[in-house]
């Protein structure tokens, strides 16, 4: 399933009336229902895409202002490990790191014990950079889970049927397998 980046069509930016104001209606769902909520919010997840998109994009630009220097640290430290443990433990280990690691071992329980310090030490900055990730993301759960789907909202879909596996939300759906059944 490859697609070129000229296949890819976006969906519109709807109107702040429409995904949050005025016109938009919003109720808890069906918990029994697992099926119709996930159709609820695989729905919306097509027809707000570019909505919930901007709305990411916000809302990591926000906390970046707040806190630009432990965000770049967090990351830092984020990165410092999985590329030590990669290096260390990756499928793809250099011959000179096996023979490094068998004449050194101490010096790479050093390194480790060194860089879970200072993971340790940013964990503040570690977990500002996990809620920057996850407040869009349960953000975006959160409105297409409670957003009920309107009767343009519902013929809008219908219509974009065929476009709608063009969009990077409808590739990211299918590749999730979340497709609904009438985009199949």
């Amino acid at each position: 399933m490859t697609t070129s980046m000229n296949n890819f069509q976006f969906a519109p930016l709807r109107t702040l009336n429409d995904f949050l104001l005025e016109s938009a209606r919003f109720q808890l769902p069906n918990f029994g229902d697992f099926e119709k909520w996930g159709n609820r919010v695989v729905k919306n997840l097509l027809y707000y895409q570019t909505n919930y998109f901007v709305l990411g994009c916000i809302e990591l630009i926000i906390i970046g202002l707040f806190q630009p220097v432990k965000i770049a640290l967090g990351m830092a430290s984020i990165f410092a490990v999985i590329y030590a443990l990669l290096m260390i433990y990756g499928p793809n280990q250099n011959p000179s790191v096996q023979q490094f690691q068998s004449v050194n071992k101490y010096a790479v329980l050093g390194l480790l014990l060194g860089i879970a310090y200072i993971f340790l030490y940013m964990f503040d900055a570690v977990l500002l950079v996990l809620f920057a990730i996850l407040l869009p993301i349960s953000s975006v759960f959160i409105h297409s889970s409670l957003r009920l789907r309107s009767l343009k909202n519902k013929l809008t879909t219908t219509v974009e049927t065929i476009g709608i596996k063009h969009s990077p939300m409808g590739q990211f759906l299918e590749a999730m397998g979340l497709m609904p059944d009438t985009f199949q």
